[in-house]
């Protein structure tokens, strides 16, 4: 796979990507402009009729050829992406996991979720037959975020190609060298039509894609961008789907297992460098138990450290990012809070080591705005009713977990959010068949699943006589007597209610 830009295009602004624990250049890349965004849509214009026409077992059988040049290709994957993003390569492997576990849901269920279907007749219309398809928008602009490189868009692409759609996709600029793998994998296995075509670039060859004819967008990333993002295709009413951010809350109660509650939060909160927009990013204590989970956390904590090769935590992939994870940090402290594992020494870039906080104020930044990192404030509280509370304090409802033995399904439900899990963290994710989505500040729209599936189509309602009446009810022909009838047979039905 070439990862430099094409020099004979003297004019072409170039950018480089670099391993972000050690400032290595990985590749150089153009910077697509709306010429090249229009002329990338066009060509997927052209190939998405084709795809459409395939069906839904000829997509599926094309979707099963990526699994397969994917897992061929894997450790050559694993290692870009080490490269690339920063993340531990066992990391990598889990999305690799994820990814191939979606292409396969997407592809074996389309058929029954998009197929044609009949639905319930009408009392009015008894010689009309309904029925109900989904139809593929055409072609999808995917704008990819950083932190997951391949399995969050593809949590788009995957759903979007099963549904019958051709896709551009800009990854972020901070990966597009994974993002450009991810087409490789797609040509070879599809190699007829460029269903799957990738731009690279920084925020305006986003805002080009937004502009360039597409069908619809679908974004992750901040809420700040994805306003950007939605004003963008406002001009044209594309429509979108928003995965933004989120502050997800754990929840312990006093009959939760306290050990295996603080190994998830440990690794909710930290795995991937805390970079997870589903990670533990506070969590609520009961009392009789806050003690027992504090000692747990810094028990377990112990060892754990971001470093190079071999260390449990990668680098932080966005360099100004760090400064946000220690003005959360150092704000909280200054105000009165302890680190009970790390501190203010924690951050050292592009690293930073676990940090956890009690005696946290409660309007701190670290309970209010997403870290992003590797920092776990915990906060005791009287019962479950006000851990709900503060939980549900937010602009944002993205996921949440809830840990006790007895109430934890009634406690997830009280939970605003779009997805919730008991007795783990981000499991939803794993899950093929559930959708993943947030609500607020942490975006609409659902991808995964079956609404994921639907999120890239347009249902087709068609009504069909099945035989023709004596008497044409919608028509201006119809006998002078119908309106008594229909006010009768209203009564009759309805009116004793």
């Amino acid at each position: 796979m070439s990862l430099t830009a094409d020099r004979t295009e003297t004019d072409r602004q170039t950018f480089d990507s670099t391993n972000p624990a050690t400032g290595e250049v990985v590749g150089t890349f153009p910077v697509h402009d709306s010429a090249d965004a229009q002329a990338a849509v066009k060509r997927a214009r052209d190939a998405s009729v084709w795809w459409r026409d395939l069906g839904f077992d000829g997509r599926r059988a094309r979707l099963r050829k990526v699994q397969g040049a994917l897992t061929r290709r894997r450790e050559e994957l694993l290692d870009l992406m080490h490269r690339e993003n920063g993340k531990p390569v066992d990391e990598a492997l889990f999305e690799v996991t994820l990814v191939l576990e979606h292409l396969e849901w997407a592809g074996r269920n389309a058929k029954k979720v998009l197929g044609p279907q009949r639905v319930p007749g009408s009392r009015t219309l008894l010689n009309m037959a309904g029925e109900l398809e989904y139809e593929p928008f055409g072609v999808i602009g995917v704008i990819g975020p950083w932190n997951y490189p391949l399995f969050t868009p593809m949590g788009s692409i995957a759903y979007a190609l099963a549904a019958g759609n051709a896709v551009v996709f800009k990854p972020s600029e901070y990966t597009p060298a994974v993002g450009l793998f991810i087409e490789e994998i797609v040509r070879e296995a599809v190699p007829e039509q460029p269903v799957l075509q990738v731009v690279t670039g920084f925020g305006e060859t986003g805002a080009a894609l937004c502009r360039a004819g597409v069908d619809k967008v679908a974004f992750t990333g901040s809420a700040p961008t994805g306003k950007k993002i939605m004003a963008a295709c406002a001009e044209t009413l594309t429509p979108v789907l928003m995965e933004l951010g989120g502050k997800d809350a754990m929840i312990v109660d006093a009959d939760a297992d306290i050990g295996r509650a603080a190994s998830a939060a440990l690794f909710g909160g930290c795995s991937n460098a805390g970079q997870t927009c589903i990670g533990v990013e506070r969590v609520y204590v009961v009392d009789s138990v806050y003690d027992r989970f504090v000692d747990e956390i810094v028990r377990r904590a112990e060892g754990i450290k971001g470093g190079a090769d071999g260390a449990t935590l990668g680098p932080i992939t966005m360099p100004k990012q760090v400064d946000i994870i220690a003005a959360h940090i150092n704000e909280a402290l200054d105000r009165g809070a302890r680190a009970v594992v790390g501190g203010r020494d924690s951050v050292h870039a592009p690293y930073v080591d676990p940090v956890v906080l009690v005696d946290v104020p409660a309007d701190a930044r670290v309970l209010r705005e997403e870290t992003f990192g590797p920092v776990l404030p915990i906060v005791p509280v009287r019962d479950v009713d006000e851990a709900v509370r503060l939980a549900n304090g937010t602009s944002y409802g993205l996921g949440a977990s809830v840990w006790a033995r007895k109430r934890g399904r009634e406690i997830a439900r009280q939970l605003r959010s779009g997805m919730a899990a008991i007795n783990s963290v981000m499991s939803f994710a794993g899950f093929a068949a559930l959708p993943f989505g947030g609500v607020g500040d942490s975006g609409f729209g659902r991808i995964h699943g079956a609404d994921g599936l639907k999120e890239f189509t347009r249902a087709k309602a068609i009504a069909r006589e099945r035989f023709a009446l004596p008497i044409d009810v919608m028509s201006f022909d119809a006998p002078a007597w119908m309106p008594r009838m229909l006010r009768r047979l209203q009564d009759w039905q309805y009116g004793r209610r």
